[in-house]
């Protein structure tokens, strides 16, 4: 997959309904040339709800299978009307987190993000940015970790070190899969799947066109080292202890 960036909306050098309709030729290109499933995350992020909808719908006619949405700056209403149309139409719905540092970065007011994570699996949504422990986005581990079980597992014990101050039974609502994005590169893959596990997304934006050989190359080599990262576990060895060497 890749993906829009979060400030990518409707401007007059790129008009959303252009930009949809060049990606699901770029993915349907993509699928002929390796038999696989691709897709685009199309932000249908958009000054109105209707607009919002109206872009899905668009996207989900191209035949993409993916959307993405600004659940901060767009609000968790409109989140959740976008939540229901994808889950009722087939389209998956990932979720941007911009404009929250303003709100859980601040020492003296405002909201740690584990509350806007809750908030977000409540309001809907197949995966949303969630921290690093590594790269550029990097937050506490244990804390972080904390969070990332709040968004994916049905049931977590309270454990005050991991910022978890109560038991949450979540019964039969969603989970979300946590994505790590923000200054990750091949370097940290060792890392990055130690940490997460397999139930996780791993963006590279820069770490895959910063590569001295190019973009493709730099989408290859992150394949491959994930790829050997995970045939290394599942033989036993434990590359974060082995060093990336």
């Amino acid at each position: 997959f890749t993906k829009d960036d979060e400030n990518v909306n409707s401007q007059p050098f790129m008009r959303w309904r252009d930009r949809f309709v060049f990606c699901a030729e770029a993915i349907y290109k993509a699928q002929a040339e390796t038999g696989e499933i691709k897709g685009h995350y199309l932000n249908a992020t958009a000054g109105t709800c209707e607009e919002m909808i109206k872009r899905a719908v668009f996207a989900r006619e191209l035949g993409v299978p993916i959307v993405m949405h600004d659940y901060l700056t767009g609000g968790f209403t409109a989140n959740t009307s976008l939540a229901h149309y994808c889950r009722d139409n087939g389209l998956l719905l990932h979720i941007h987190r911009a404009m929250h540092a303003v709100i859980d970065r601040q020492k003296n007011h405002g909201m740690h993000f584990r509350v806007l994570a809750k908030a977000l699996r409540m309001s809907g949504g197949d995966h949303v940015h969630a921290g690093t422990v590594v790269g550029k986005l990097e937050g506490e581990r244990e804390l972080t970790l904390g969070f990332v079980d709040l968004l994916r597992d049905d049931f977590i014990e309270k454990d005050r070190s991991r910022g978890i101050f109560f038991t949450q039974d979540w019964v039969s609502m969603p989970g979300v899969l946590p994505v790590a994005s923000g200054g990750i590169h091949v370097w940290h893959m060792p890392a990055l799947t130690e940490i997460f596990g397999d139930d996780s997304v791993l963006q590279f934006g820069g770490g895959t066109l910063g590569h001295p050989w190019g973009n493709a190359p730099g989408a290859v080599a992150n394949r491959v080292s994930l790829e050997a990262c995970v045939q290394a576990r599942n033989e036993g060895r434990d590359l974060a202890l082995e060093g990336n060497d």
